[in-house]
């Protein structure tokens, strides 16, 4: 874990995570838009609210039923407290919608995929 004095509400990164389905589905949809002869843009994917790497490493222990060590480090150098995305412009110009918004179900479904590998 790099870093636990950010100003955030537990001193850890909040992050926006997406499950990779809904990434996917985000990038069909830039596909089909310029395949349609629609011009190039801009868009952020996410679902608009971040979980801190606190929140994560609990929840991740309650997905995947297990323990395991967090070894605390330094910060890195320029990494910001919290980074959300403001998705908007990508729900309006390509009618995305999120299936995936549950961090414990991107958890619970990362572990079942690494356990196949």
């Amino acid at each position: 874990m790099f870093g636990s004095d950010y100003q955030t509400p537990d001193g850890t990164c909040t992050r926006d995570y997406i499950h990779v389905e809904d990434l996917a589905d985000a990038h069909v949809l830039s596909l089909r838009y310029l395949a349609d002869g629609c011009k190039s843009d801009v868009m952020n994917c996410g679902y608009g609210h971040g979980f801190s790497v606190k929140e994560v490493i609990k929840m991740t222990k309650k997905a995947t039923n297990s323990d395991f060590r967090v070894v605390e480090a330094e910060r890195r150098p320029g990494d910001p407290p919290a980074v959300i995305a403001d998705s908007s412009k990508l729900k309006e110009k390509l009618r995305w919608t999120p299936r995936h918004d549950d961090l414990e179900y991107i958890l619970r479904m990362a572990w079942s995929w690494e356990q196949t590998r």
